[in-house]
């Protein structure tokens, strides 16, 4: 099995814009709102993980000059 291709956090965003414009429509099935909202959650859950990713790249510079990670 191959591993999927890395989003980016653009992609996962559109892809959760996705997700509730199909959750607020009117012929949404009660299974299908619990199949939308296991897909949000899990596209929210893998938002946070890039979002941490990219917290830990950042570096901050102090007042001596020094950088060290934010």
């Amino acid at each position: 099995m191959e591993k999927e291709e890395k989003q980016s956090l653009d992609q996962m965003f559109g892809q959760l814009e996705e997700v509730i414009g199909k959750m607020e429509g009117e012929e949404v099935s009660l299974e299908e709102s619990f199949e939308l909202y296991s897909r949000g959650m899990n596209l929210l859950k893998q938002c946070s993980q890039a979002i941490d990713e990219v917290e830990k790249k950042v570096l901050v510079l102090d007042e001596n000059g020094d950088t060290h990670e934010f």
